[in-house]
């Protein structure tokens, strides 16, 4: 298709700067394009117009919407016993132990010396712990109180305090929903710290060094002005907070949630800070579930300064944030699948970040569960 602005002629340098930028969003939404994604120095392919293609492939069980609020069978809830004989004492707020099974331990031992450079190998040891945001299966976080939620932010805290002091890396991190690998429907995530900076962090840490030294202002702290400015991809914000769907999501419905201040760590936030937090992400994680219907399945965690012996560093071009990658992409049913082409090439998405945000925003704040429960009510009368 021909572009809108070709050939034009007449007006001002103005008005045609601004025709092709209509014509360049207008061509984005429907033809396919490349996005540079800043914070790990890659490239994702936008194939908007696939959305159109009929599915014809692998459908998945709508979560589980009657879990009961304790069973006696679960090893999470209060009062219960764990798979290695610990009672877990009748908790009524937050509770934090150690991974049963953990990924890491501080005990493991160095591995042999190198025997040729392609097959190199380190010491990993670190410390992996589970945390329950509530005492009831049935409340996620979107369903918890304010004040609830301020709770597990105030935990969220108080570990990267404990495990940072130490380890260079502390990992919150958050897998809801069957969908995404979580074995256990009770509210909980897992706090993993290492002796070593993982790939992802490692990478983002080196992206943000070197937009910094080039601009002289952190990467995120600029991204969020601009869109708090364009407002094309804000979903929920607040005076303390962003969300945002990035410029670069690769998720269908991936945001970005970032403070509207300079601040490098969670532990760092202001109480203020803190509720206004635990506000922004009652919003979306109830547009999440409203978007289809369902508790929304996804993977969260938070990216912060380095800690450890980079604590002593300056870590200014760091801002803290955290990332959300749900896996629904048409329905409560349908989801996007990182095969092929994204394993063996690049990143690609069939929705445009723009229209995901829009689809968001649009929804309501008020929690479907919460209709239903009104509605029943109502009709009592």
């Amino acid at each position: 298709n021909a572009c809108c602005c070709t050939g034009s002629r007449h007006g001002s340098k103005r008005s045609v700067l601004q025709t092709a930028a209509r014509c360049f969003t207008k061509n984005t939404q429907s033809h396919q394009h490349l996005r540079y994604n800043p914070l790990r120095d890659s490239w994702v392919l936008v194939s908007a117009h696939r959305m159109k293609r009929p599915w014809a492939g692998q459908v998945e069980k709508p979560p589980e919407e009657h879990i009961p609020r304790y069973d006696p069978r679960n090893p999470l809830c209060p009062g219960n016993t764990r798979a290695n004989g610990e009672v877990n004492p009748s908790y009524d707020s937050t509770f934090v132990f150690e991974n049963d099974f953990p990924a890491l331990q501080s005990d493991a031992p160095d591995p042999g010396p190198d025997q040729h450079p392609l097959f190199q190998s380190k010491a990993a040891r670190g410390v992996c712990k589970v945390m329950c945001f509530h005492p009831w299966s049935d409340v996620t976080l979107p369903l918890m109180k304010k004040e609830e939620v301020v709770k597990v932010i105030d935990k969220w805290a108080e570990l990267l305090d404990e495990l940072g002091a130490t380890y260079p890396w502390v990992q919150i991190f958050e897998n809801k929903g069957a969908m995404m690998g979580c074995s256990n429907p009770h509210p909980h995530c897992q706090v993993w710290a290492s002796n070593f900076l993982p790939n992802e962090p490692a990478l983002s840490d080196r992206c943000q060094r070197a937009y910094y030294e080039k601009h002289g202002e952190p990467l995120l702290v600029q991204y969020a002005k601009q869109e708090a400015e364009k407002k094309e991809r804000v979903v929920v914000e607040n005076s303390d907070w962003l969300v945002v769907v990035p410029y670069w999501a690769t998720w269908p419905y991936q945001t970005l949630l970032l403070p509207q201040r300079h601040v490098l760590r969670i532990n760092e936030l202001t109480a203020g800070e803190r509720e206004s937090l635990a506000a922004i992400m009652k919003q979306l994680l109830t547009k999440y579930d409203n978007l289809f219907e369902i508790s929304f399945p996804y993977s969260m965690g938070w990216h912060g300064a380095p800690t450890g012996l980079h604590l002593k560093e300056d870590n200014s071009h760091w801002q803290l944030h955290a990332h959300y990658y749900p896996p629904l992409l048409r329905s409560a049913t349908v989801k996007k699948f990182m095969v092929g082409y994204e394993m063996l090439a690049q990143e690609q998405r069939d929705l445009t970040p723009e229209q995901a945000a829009q689809k968001l925003r649009s929804l309501p704040e008020d929690h479907y569960k919460t209709r239903e429960s009104h509605e029943k009510e109502e009709k009592k009368k």
